[in-house]
């Protein structure tokens, strides 16, 4: 979604001020190194997971009403209950007992999934987390022994993903924060962008793309069977299809659930989309400059959800569906989640009537965010993707 320019950021406080201008200046020095210019890629990556320095690497609150934004899981504990419904039903026919979760967050969507899961005694052996940020590791720990006193030997973090791996994947808001490349059409030739230090901050410049980003945008026109347009600016993210390569890899049986923003390449690539897919949040405001605030602001690219179903191909990995959030929800027991709670207080069912209209109106979170399923070997597709599949649409 292309947004306007937000000239009401809120002003960062003085130490996170502090920390941005360390993470700007380890930026220039890169850049340097490089002969005055990084990929913006590179930048992203910087900016993002730069170790000690990153939006994800240092200890700031991001997720929930005192971070940056707010993911499903923080909206509602009924997204990780619908999910849980989905993950017993694979556990249940396909004889696997593990859920690994991929970038666990505040680890609310932990919490949510194994406290549905117990009600139904469907408990995994194993709930694993595969965190790569100490900080977030922390946190994670302290609210599900908070929480879930009594389930903390079933979870363990992981540092890499696990080799043969039997069970459950999910993927929450992921590859939305992979670094993403970024483009322009000049004269019939793609050029990459790139950024560059300026004065005190950094801008834009363009170079010709190197032969991956090439290729990718010639695969892209040749999907779309028509040239981009002149001028065309968009987003391509490499990492998402090597994302799920590595995923396939580690998988030897069982179920991928793949959340995020995304749409298909024919939406992602329309002509009037130029200026590409970007968005930055700030302390619950979202805009389009990613050169700001570098450490302090999140930086995500919406999801070319064709790269990821032409990767799981790729992989051998079957498509068991293609949803919107609101589809998911709706067909994997939203309702029967929510009237078990028919008999809270009037004010608790007001909130909770809210919730649901965020998870699954179209113009709040339903139809932009998606799910895709991902299965390798004998196993069910779950009820929450058997309905109203778009998988043809990719």
């Amino acid at each position: 979604m292309q947004l306007e320019p937000d000239n009401s950021l809120p002003t960062p406080d003085p130490a996170s001020a502090e920390h941005s201008d360390k993470v700007a200046a380890s930026i220039r020095d890169r850049i340097a190194e490089a002969g005055g210019c990084i990929s913006f890629a590179e930048f992203m990556h910087h900016a993002l997971y730069a170790p000690g320095l990153g939006y994800y690497s240092a200890g700031a609150t991001k997720f929930g009403e005192a971070g940056d934004f707010v993911t499903a899981p923080e909206v509602s504990p009924l997204f990780g209950r619908v999910l849980a419904r989905q993950c017993a039903e694979i556990m249940g026919s396909a004889g696997i007992a593990n859920i690994l979760e991929i970038g666990a967050g505040s680890g609310r969507l932990a919490v949510d999934v194994l406290q549905k899961l117990a009600e139904l005694d469907a408990l995994p052996e194993r709930y694993a987390i595969l965190e790569v940020s100490p900080d977030l590791r922390e946190r994670q720990a302290s609210l599900l022994n908070n929480e879930l006193p009594g389930l903390g030997d079933r979870v363990a973090w992981l540092d890499t993903l696990p080799h043969a791996y039997r069970g459950i994947l999910i993927a929450n808001e992921v590859l939305d924060a992979l670094p993403a490349e970024r483009f322009v059409k000049r004269s019939g030739s793609v050029w990459q962008l790139c950024v560059r230090t300026q004065d005190d901050g950094f801008c834009m410049a363009e170079r010709p793309a190197p032969a991956a980003l090439a290729t990718a945008v010639a695969h892209i026109e040749d999907d779309l069977r028509a040239p981009l347009p002149e001028g065309y600016v968009s987003d391509v993210c490499l990492a998402a299809s090597a994302w799920v390569a590595d995923a396939a890899a580690s998988l030897e049986c069982g179920m991928m659930f793949v959340f995020d923003y995304g749409v298909s390449r024919r939406e992602y690539y329309a002509p009037e989309r130029s200026g590409g897919w970007l968005r930055c949040h700030f302390r619950h405001h979202a805009h389009n400059d990613p050169l700001i605030l570098p450490g302090i602001q999140d930086i995500t690219a919406w999801v070319d959800f064709t790269r990821v179903a032409t990767a799981a191909a790729d992989a051998e990995l079957d498509i068991a569906g293609y949803a919107t959030q609101a589809q998911f929800l709706i067909h994997g027991g939203l309702d029967a989640e929510a009237s078990m709670l028919a008999d809270l207080p009037a004010e608790e069912r007001l909130k909770l009537s809210g919730q649901i209209k965020l998870l699954t109106l179209p113009g709040e979170m339903g139809e932009n965010f998606k799910c895709i399923g991902l299965g390798k070997g004998d196993v069910p597709v779950p009820t929450g993707l058997r309905h109203a599949d778009r998988t043809m649409s990719l």
